[in-house]
């Protein structure tokens, strides 16, 4: 599914003529002659090799994203050169002085035009990840009435999680960074629909900061912004189970005491687990970003998180889906409960889980009596 502002008119990609795209590849292929000896490029240029390994995209999406993107460059550079110089320095995580000798680019040129090509993954944004439609809502419930096996879950529209993302801290606020399992990052939150894709990110605080309060800041709470009235998302423990100013309903503390909190957890984990296949197939996608220490600023570290969530959304839309390594559904560095009130959400989930028995199927544990014989 093409990106863009919807706008396009035959004979033109994005908003870039087709003569701009042919002299554009003339560029690029001008340059390749000139750097023949560049194995990366040799890659591309032979118009069947597998991408992924270099670059992180299939073949059809670095072609679908080189023409999403516009270019206001008038320096000698190809912007499709640009855009694979950024690909591979995402996809290798390596150091700037690595990439320059790959491309036969100078080094300061290799740091200028990895933060512009950020900025322009970034503008796409708006239009990757996106809360959705009406039409795409009940769709969106209807994906998760099916992962969840119930239809006690038919208003459940997203599910909310997040993950702690290394960094190497500046070492005058190192220790903001620092997060209860002792190393330090930067947290991204996110919520993702039935199908893996990102509908909601929000990333850059640090991970001393616990995931509710992340929460609280966050322009989805505090805005109401998403679920609509009426529709719920699920959380783990680590959220407050609330039904204001949004609706998130989060497991039982301890389902061993009840047959109904029992079978709510395990429906609601069903439902919850897309969650962490989606973290999992990002980090498996760009796995030199998220298994080692990102050696970047602070603040470009958060521009390249959402460079990876948006790319991980227009792979999606473009078919080019891989399996998430076990180590990466594993990779969640968030643990604990949250402290405060949930009681705001309790008789919420109270319904739901009662709602997953039929009335001549009701357990020991919601008769009038306390005995079992």
């Amino acid at each position: 599914m093409p990106v863009g502002n919807g706008n396009s008119r035959p004979g033109k990609l994005g908003s870039i003529t087709l003569p701009a795209v042919a002299r554009r590849h003339q560029l690029c292929e001008q340059y390749y002659a000139l750097n023949h000896r560049a194995d990366v490029l040799a890659l591309y240029f032979d118009k069947q090799s597998d991408l992924r390994p270099e670059f992180g995209l299939s073949r059809s999406t670095v072609t679908h994203l080189i023409q999403a993107l516009s270019s206001t460059s008038e320096s000698g550079w190809s912007h499709d050169i640009e855009v694979l110089v950024f690909l591979f320095w995402l996809a290798s995580a390596t150091s700037y002085q690595v990439v320059s000798e790959t491309f036969g680019i100078p080094c300061p040129t290799v740091n200028d035009i990895t933060r512009k090509i950020a900025n322009e993954i970034i503008r796409l944004k708006k239009t990757t990840i996106c809360l959705p439609s009406k039409k795409q809502l009940r769709k969106t419930a209807a994906g998760f009435k099916s992962l969840a096996a119930s239809a006690a879950f038919s208003k459940v529209v997203g599910i909310i999680d997040g993950c702690h993302v290394k960094i190497k801290p500046p070492s005058k606020d190192a220790q903001f960074y620092l997060n209860n399992r002792l190393f330090h990052s930067i947290q991204m939150q996110a919520v993702c629909d039935h199908r893996c894709q990102f509908l909601d990110i929000f990333i850059g605080y640090p991970g001393s900061v616990h995931d509710a309060r992340v929460l609280q800041n966050s322009p989805l709470y505090e805005n109401r912004l998403y679920p609509p009235e009426g529709y719920c998302l699920l959380g783990d423990a680590g959220y407050p189970c609330m039904t204001e100013p949004i609706t998130i309903l989060t497991p039982y503390r301890e389902p061993g005491r009840s047959v109904m909190a029992a079978k709510f957890n395990m429906h609601h984990e069903k439902a919850h687990s897309v969650i962490k296949k989606a973290f999992g197939i990002m980090k498996t996608r760009w796995k030199s970003i998220f298994s080692q220490s990102l050696d970047v600023h602070p603040v470009f570290a958060v521009q390249v998180i959402a460079c990876c969530a948006v790319l991980h959304n227009l792979c999606l839309r473009n078919g080019d889906v891989l399996e998430p390594d076990p180590e990466a559904l594993h990779l969640d560095y968030r643990e604990g409960h949250v402290e405060q009130d949930t009681k705001c959400g309790e008789q919420l989930r109270e319904d739901v889980a009662a709602a997953l028995f039929p009335p001549d199927d009701t357990p020991l544990a919601l008769l009038d009596h306390d005995y079992v014989i």
